[in-house]
């Protein structure tokens, strides 16, 4: 009488959907995240199968997300077909590992706009001033 894989025995963990996704370590306040590959299945406080790369979202002193990846780790979990978190698809399209996500080009058309308009307002606000100038003299 054999065993069912769902009791233990390691084939149905072998053949388990993968996923690579964040895990978010760190304090109220000030996320870390480990990039790590787990069953697609479990939770992010649940063990890991690999961790392949950490992420600190939080800028430095000299304004710069510290990122650290092992590419050929991710490219082997890829080729076996791990699946992949939106998070962490984003971050290895920046990356130069995957294709450019689209939220990534929503994200920059967002600030771009956004850039705009605030030197639009600015640009309207010195020219009231030096109008206001101008009058007074």
């Amino acid at each position: 009488m054999s065993l069912s894989p769902a009791s233990g025995i390691g084939r149905f963990y072998k053949h388990s959907a993968k996923i690579i996704r964040f895990v978010r370590l760190g304090c109220t306040n000030r996320p870390f995240y480990h990039i790590v590959v787990m069953e697609r299945r479990k939770n992010q406080h649940q063990p890991v199968i690999e961790q392949v790369g950490s992420y600190d979202p939080l800028p430095n002193d000299f304004n710069e997300r510290l990122v650290a990846l092992n590419t050929e780790r991710i490219r082997f979990w890829l080729g076996k077909g791990a699946h992949i978190s939106d998070p962490a698809a984003e971050l290895l399209g920046v990356a130069g590992l995957l294709p450019i996500h689209p939220r990534t080009y929503m994200t920059a058309w967002r600030n771009r706009r956004k850039l705009a308009e605030e030197q639009v307002v600015a640009a309207a606000a010195d020219q009231s001033e030096s109008a206001s100038a101008s009058a007074s003299a």
